[in-house]
Formats: C-alpha cells, sequence, structure tokens
C-alpha cells in the first residue's frame, strides 16, 4: 500500500499487489472528493455559497451521480502552476437522475482556482456537453466561476469558444439549464445567455461582461456588482434571468421542478403526470375573475390558477416584462405552455420586451413539443416616441415569427378584447392556430369602439349639435354593428363562443384531439427571424 503527498496529491511509493493498488485509488478519489482543504469549504460556506458536490447533491436523486474524469489535472506549467495540480480541475462532471431520468451536469468548484476556466476544465465541460447531446438528455450548469484561468492564457479563453459552439448545436434540441450561483463575468456571461432557461441566487450570484471597475473607468458611474449585475436586476430590467430566489436549496428545487415539466429531448414529448383535477370542473368562479367593462383591469394570474390542474404552474420572467404571462402548466396531466396577457400591468398592451419574452417562450415550446394556449385581452401595442424608435416593430415581428413558425398544437381564447395588430399577433385564427375560442365579453376588432367612432364619424360629429351626444351614438351603433360577441363567429374567424365555467374542460378536450397533430414546414436551412 502506498501513501499520497498532502501537497501534491502524488503517491510516494509504488503499491506492490492488486489490493494496494485498489486502496491507493480509493485515496486518490477520496481526496479529489474532499476538494482542496477544509479551509477552502469553510471560506465557501461562509459567503452563503454551497459547494459544487452539495449542489449536484442537492440536483439529482440521492446515489445516482455518476462522475466523469474525476482524476483528470491539468498540463499547464508557469506562475507556479506545475506545483498546484489538484484533481478535477475545478470542474465536477457526470450525469445522474432526476425523477428517474438521466440529467447531465457540470458544476464549477470555487475552491479551485476560483473555479477559473482552463484547458483541461473547459475539455470535461466540452465532454459533458457532447455525451448530453450524444444520450439526449438535459443538461444543467451549476455555475460559480471566475472566468478564463489568465496563468494559462488564449488556450484557456478558447475553452469557452467550444462551449458556445455546443450551446448552439444542443439548442432546441436538449434542454439547457443554466444555473447562477456566483460570479459570471466577461465572456463566460455568453454560455448561461445561449441555454433555455437561467436562474439565479441573490446576493451570491452576478452576471456582467464588464465589472464595476471597468464601467467606473469608462464612464465614471460608480456600482456595486449586485447592482450592476445582480439577480434582482436581471429578472426585472434586462430580462437575462428568467428565475431569482433568495437562497441555493430554493432554487435548486426549482429547475428539478422544471425538469419534470420537461422532455429529454425535442424527439420526445413532455412527461405527462397523473391528473386528480377533473376534467369536466367547472370554473363559475371564472364569471366573476373577469369584469365585462374592458376598462376595468383584473388579473389574469387568476384566471390561468383557476383553469389549469390544481392551480399550478411555473412562471417564466415572472418579473421582467409583466404586461404578459408566459408559464409551464398542465392541462389533465399534459404540460402546456400559456401565453397570456396582464391587464393588471399596462393595460396587457405588447411592447417592446413583452414581444420579445413571449416570442422566444414560444420557440421554447415549440422546440420541445409542448402546446400553446394563448389567452388574450389585448387593446394593441404600447404607442409612444420610445417604443418605435426602439423598434416595436422589429421586435413585434419576432413574436408572430415565432407563433408562424410553430408547429406544435396552437389554442387561443380571447377572455375580452383583442384589437388591431396585436389581435392578429397573439396566434389568431389566420396566423396558423388550430382553434379559437372566444367568451361572451369578447371584443374583436382593429380598434376599440371610441377611437373608430371618431374616425368614421368624425365629420357628422363635428357637424352635430351636440358633438357629445352624437359621439356617444356613434359609438354605440359601432359597438352594436361590429363589435358584438358574436361578430367573429359569424365570420368563422372564431370557432365557437364558450361558457367561461367550461373553459377547462374545451381546452383538454381540444388539446386531446390535437395530441397527433402533425405539420410541415418548408425545405430550409432555417429561417430569417426579425432581430
Amino acid at each position: 500500500m502506498t501513501v499520497l503527498e498532502e501537497t501534491t496529491g502524488e503517491p510516494t511509493g509504488e503499491p506492490t499487489d492488486a489490493r494496494g493498488r485498489v486502496a491507493e485509488l480509493h485515496e486518490i478519489r477520496a481526496q479529489a472528493v474532499a476538494g482542496p482543504s477544509e479551509k477552502a469549504t469553510e471560506a465557501q460556506h461562509a459567503k452563503g455559497k454551497l459547494t459544487a458536490r452539495e449542489r449536484i447533491e442537492l440536483l439529482l436523486d440521492p446515489g445516482s451521480f455518476q462522475e466523469v474524469e474525476q482524476l483528470r489535472r491539468h498540463r499547464a506549467s508557469g506562475f507556479g502552476l506545475e506545483a498546484k495540480k489538484p484533481y478535477t480541475d475545478g470542474v465536477i462532471t457526470g450525469w445522474g437522475t432526476v425523477e428517474g431520468r438521466t440529467v447531465f451536469v457540470y458544476a464549477h468548484d470555487f475552491r479551485i482556482f476560483g473555479g477559473a476556466l482552463g484547458e483541461a476544465h473547459a475539455t470535461k465541460i466540452h465532454k459533458i456537453m457532447d455525451m448530453a447531446i450524444a444520450a439526449g438528455a438535459p443538461l444543467v450548469s451549476l455555475n460559480d466561476g471566475a472566468g478564463a484561468r489568465i496563468q494559462e492564457g488564449v488556450s484557456a479563453l478558447a475553452g469557452y469558444g467550444g462551449i458556445f459552439q455546443r450551446n448552439t448545436r444542443a439548442s432546441g434540441v436538449i434542454p439547457q439549464i443554466s444555473v447562477m450561483l456566483g460570479p459570471c463575468a466577461g465572456g463566460a456571461a455568453y454560455s448561461p445567455a445561449l441555454t433555455d432557461f437561467v436562474f439565479m441566487v441573490r446576493d451570491t450570484s452576478q452576471m456582467f461582461i464588464t465589472g464595476p471597475d471597468v464601467v467606473k473607468a469608462v464612464t465614471g458611474e460608480e456600482i456595486t456588482q449586485n447592482g450592476l449585475g445582480g439577480a434582482d436586476v436581471h429578472a426585472e430590467t434586462s430580462g437575462v434571468c428568467h428565475f431569482a430566489y433568495d437562497d441555493e436549496e430554493t432554487c435548486i428545487a426549482e429547475v428539478r421542478y422544471l425538469l419534470s415539466l420537461l422532455p429529454q429531448n425535442n424527439r420526445e414529448n413532455p412527461p405527462r403526470a397523473e391528473a386528480s383535477d377533473p376534467v369536466e370542473r367547472r370554473s363559475d368562479v371564472l364569471l366573476d375573475l373577469v369584469p365585462a367593462d374592458g376598462n376595468r383591469p383584473y388579473d389574469m394570474a387568476k384566471v390561468i390558477e383557476e383553469i389549469v390542474d390544481d392551480g399550478e404552474y411555473l412562471e417564466v420572467h415572472e418579473r421582467w416584462a409583466r404586461n404578459i404571462i408566459c408559464a409551464l402548466a398542465r392541462l389533465d396531466g399534459q404540460v402546456v405552455g400559456i401565453i397570456a396577457n396582464q391587464p393588471q400591468v399596462l393595460a396587457g398592451v405588447l411592447d417592446i420586451e413583452a414581444s420579445e419574452k413571449a416570442a422566444r417562450f414560444v420557440q421554447m415550446c415549440d422546440a420541445f413539443n409542448i402546446p400553446i394556449v394563448t389567452f388574450l385581452d389585448v387593446p394593441g401595442f404600447l404607442p409612444g416616441v420610445d417604443q418605435e424608435h426602439g423598434g416595436i416593430i422589429r421586435h413585434g415581428a419576432k413574436l408572430l415569427y415565432a407563433y408562424c413558425n410553430a408547429t406544435v398544437p396552437r389554442i387561443s381564447l380571447i377572455l375580452r378584447k383583442a384589437y388591431g395588430g396585436a389581435y392578429i399577433v397573439m396566434d389568431s385564427q389566420s396566423i396558423g392556430a388550430d382553434l379559437t375560442y372566444a367568451w361572451p365579453t369578447n371584443e374583436i376588432a382593429v380598434m376599440g369602439a371610441e377611437g373608430a367612432a371618431n374616425v368614421i364619424f368624425r365629420r357628422q360629429i363635428a357637424g352635430a349639435e351636440d358633438p357629445e351626444a352624437m359621439r356617444a351614438r356613434m359609438v354605440k351603433e359601432y359597438k352594436s354593428e361590429l363589435m358584438h360577441p358574436y361578430y367573429a363567429a359569424e365570420r368563422g374567424l372564431v370557432d365557437d363562443v364558450i361558457d367561461p365555467a367550461e373553459t377547462r374542460e374545451v381546452l383538454v378536450k381540444s388539446l386531446a384531439m390535437l395530441q397527433s397533430k402533425h405539420a410541415d414546414l418548408p425545405s430550409r436551412k432555417h429561417g430569417n427571424p426579425p432581430q
């Protein structure tokens, strides 16, 4: 039997038999699992952060983790690196299961080189990404690293290129989830940006291209790391982060929940669950939740809760572009993606950020075979110089393109207002919705009755003895002629006007019918979506 040197981990002597070699192997593995030192582990915990292995244990089913290249070490020299060659090289890679389904994972170990990426470190990540793509299983990255390993120069930097290339190749093929549990600066931030979902933890995780020191040097602005790229900033302002939580345990638990709603890859459907919520359950409360008066706000989230299984759903980008809701839920056990206008915020209008948020969600659902249900109550696009100069035409077209390109089952439901171009963009029948339903409170029109009357009857109103009385009369006439609840249904633009209380049953039965839907897109390398 042999003994390992404490500093280098190298054996002090050759074992003489098989038992000695096995004992040596166990010692080396124990050292790799333990990490650099107890002091380094304590320092990690003192920051309110878990170690990489503790995070993997929370993510995966107990005892399921199979590590890959645990004994990998760097081959770099110079700047003292040749004297410090820890096992794993600062990243733990492998696979395990979440609720019995295979998931690949890599986790930066901040205790080793600050989780910085070197050539060997990057090669390990490349390998596990290739394995995930080949196996057709989700990839979760637990990020806690200080960027490229400066001592290794451009060799380390090139490692990021390999990651980005694989992120792109895996896009729409397997679910990719980035969990930010520490710093992520510079080019390293682009890998999470290329993945499907980004999770962050408040106070301990930050993402930015240029840090506070560079910002101050260039612009003179002083700002903290959290103020520049913390979880709340990216969840509310930039939209980079989809989910933000107060602690790592809650964050990782929600990653597990999200994985339970996603398929393994683009060739499979999302996992179906046993549903205890009756299909035919009536929702009479909806008659009181949604006011018939189109000018009165209400909480669309409560409508969604009333319709989906057991009132449970996972909202994506909950705090960014809050005038639209994007959520994953189940209807009779089947996973669906829900896009809904939120009348409580900006009256539910579409603007630049809402269009971008919904467009990417539609693309994600379509990539992973998740049917899309759209709830409409939209008065139009947000007017304003900032919106026009910011490119609302270009950004709004992203949502239009995403819907038109989607081949999954698509059902739209018009609750109240559906005006102008926003009505068309929000998955109307004319752009390919498979089924379109409406409540008796629907108002489908080019614009609101008041605005329409002012345009159509402006001469009559201007020449009337009592312009206000004439305007009120014309508004009423326009509503009765072109905006009554059955106008669109009479012209085949709505498949049916339904009792709101029966919405759940109608949606479930419609999804069951569309389950075997097959749609072909034109032969092409790829489209050229608006940017």
